[in-house]
């Protein structure tokens, strides 16, 4: 960065310009900086120090310029690389990421719980330095998303986040294209959809989804899902599906934490009907290992066992993943039962997706998938971009930067690395 430039409103993207995953946004302003997110890379297999970005005060001795790191959501190609900073550094990011972080660690491997973080809630402004931080709830597929407006040095940055219009949530899509920021320099905007679907095309709605998840669940025998039990609005469209063909929801002990962690009463919980909570032996023994026997605490009244889940077997769907599959196996529901892959579609194609499809497979278990995009289709997109009428549109979190120009007005490419104007 050109030190004659310290006090103009300044970005760099350090991955992001040309890639899905990852997402890192410097930003700078009066010799002060902030981060948009520190993402994991998609194709990463461990939260690898060499990925951290070339951002002075990551590595090594803190800077006093690197304010804090903002996390819109907490998907871990927007967070993954956080635990491996220096802990002086200040996080921001919503309240129910925060507890659903905290909620998923004990689950999964390399968990994040961080503490201390500077609180996003939509439409507070949250002051940074010289960086005015007004965020926006958008509907996505994480729960507690935002978009962001970011004010300095008289200038206006727009940063979409990940973002849809076809969630449970699509009314905070609708009122931001219907009430946007006005007066943007830039917007740097997700473009997950381009190369994976046409124009004019649609993806399903989660309405739709829990529509098809009731024809399936209407067709008698035990059925498992392989879903995300971070994405709440799946667990949501999966419960009422449940509840309207008389079915049981079988949640694992993670579901249930992550679920709780979000306060939200109008959520899946232990007590309610058409909803069971079962404890698969893996989480048993790390339960016994952590000796952290007070999670089963709230789930006393709803919990099953082995023997109550083969009874309800044609009645009941589980949540599924494949440390699951020895339970499964004990109680005897694997003969005459169905598989729904409730997840990105690609992941099938190799990895641990490709050998679960292969699995089950193997043991004749018939697979459908039902599932829709956490991200916009390209018709939200262009809705979104349009009401907004940014001076400069910058493509992020997209493979198909270059095609940018044929849906949207306004377009700058910018490299990763580079530094650029706001």
């Amino acid at each position: 960065m050109n030190s004659a430039d310290r006090h103009v409103f300044q970005a760099r993207i350090h991955r992001g310009a040309d890639q899905i995953g990852g997402t890192c946004v410097e930003l700078s302003c009066d010799g002060a900086r902030i981060l948009l997110e520190l993402g994991k890379p998609l194709d990463a297999e461990e939260s690898d120090p060499s990925l951290l970005p070339a951002v002075n005060g990551l590595r090594g001795s803190p800077d006093a310029g690197l304010l804090a790191i903002v996390i819109s959501h907490g998907h871990i190609d927007h967070w993954g690389l956080t635990p491996l900073i220096d802990g002086q550094i200040k996080l921001a990011m919503g309240a129910a990421t925060q507890r659903i972080l905290k909620a998923a660690a004990p689950f999964v491997p390399n968990g994040f719980a961080p503490e201390n973080v500077l609180p996003l809630a939509n439409r507070h402004e949250l002051q940074i330095g010289p960086f005015k931080i007004t965020p926006y709830l958008v509907d996505h597929s994480a729960y507690d998303a935002y978009a962001m407006v970011i004010d300095a040095g008289g200038r206006r940055l727009f940063y979409s986040g990940d973002i849809r219009g076809h969630g449970r949530k699509s009314k905070l899509f609708d009122a931001l294209a219907h009430h946007p920021p006005r007066s943007i320099d830039t917007m740097l905007m997700e473009g997950s959809s381009l190369g994976r679907l046409d124009a004019e095309a649609r993806f399903p709605t989660e309405a739709e989804v829990e529509e098809r998840f009731v024809d399936e669940l209407s067709v008698p025998g035990f059925v498992i899902v392989s879903a995300s039990a971070q994405n709440i609005d799946r667990i949501v469209s999966l419960y009422r599906a449940c509840k309207r063909t008389g079915r049981t929801l079988v949640l694992d002990l993670y579901a249930m934490e992550i679920l709780r962690s979000t306060e939200n009463q109008h959520l899946p919980q232990a007590g309610w009907s058409n909803l069971a909570v079962y404890v698969p032996e893996y989480q048993r023994r790390q339960i016994v290992r952590s000796k952290q026997f007070d999670l089963l605490d709230p789930y006393k009244t709803s919990r099953i066992f082995r023997d109550k889940l083969t009874k309800l077997g044609p009645k009941a769907v589980m949540l599924f993943r494949p440390a699951m599959w020895d339970d499964v196996e004990k109680a005897g529901l694997w003969s005459g039962a169905r598989a729904v892959w409730s997840q990105w579609s690609g992941y099938l194609k190799d990895g641990a997706g490709a050998k679960l499809k292969s699995d089950w497979a193997a043991r004749n278990v018939p697979m459908t998938i039902i599932h829709t995009s956490g991200h916009a289709d390209i018709a939200d997109l262009r809705r979104l971009a349009e009401a907004i009428a940014p001076k400069r549109l910058v493509p992020i979190h997209t493979f198909e930067g270059d095609r940018f120009p044929e849906y949207f007005s306004n377009v700058v490419r910018r490299k990763d690395g580079e530094w650029w104007g706001v």
